[in-house]
């Protein structure tokens, strides 16, 4: 059991949706090995952001790949780049990011929660 108790109207504050990768390059300018994403959140449009996942995906793997991602975050400068979502994964190991993604294709844009 976690020690935070997060209440519900605060939980329904965080917009999760599900979007297709469809751009990625290496991020060469991040302190970290990194990728620059841009991802299709459908009636969203498309958003930029960069993701620490270089040592499990490749960037061919990542193309057309649906992901879990936070929308409603205010944009973050991250090197030379503005983030305008985050893309959620799970530590493998307590190192590598897996990335959450939806067990079928679904629309981009589809809300999660």
């Amino acid at each position: 059991m976690t020690q935070n108790t997060l209440k519900w109207e605060t939980f329904q504050e965080v917009d999760m949706r599900i979007g297709t990768i469809i751009s990625v390059e290496n991020f060469t300018e991040a302190k970290k090995p990194a990728y620059k994403l841009v991802v299709d959140f459908g009636p969203l449009g498309h958003l930029k952001t960069s993701a620490q996942i270089t040592n499990l995906y490749s960037v061919t793997a990542l193309i057309g790949k649906q992901v879990v991602a936070v929308v409603n975050f205010p944009p973050k400068q991250i090197a030379n780049t503005m983030s305008a979502c985050l893309i959620l994964g799970g530590l493998s190991g307590g190192q590598e990011v897996v990335i959450l993604q939806p067990e079928r294709t679904v629309p981009n844009g589809t809300k999660v929660g």
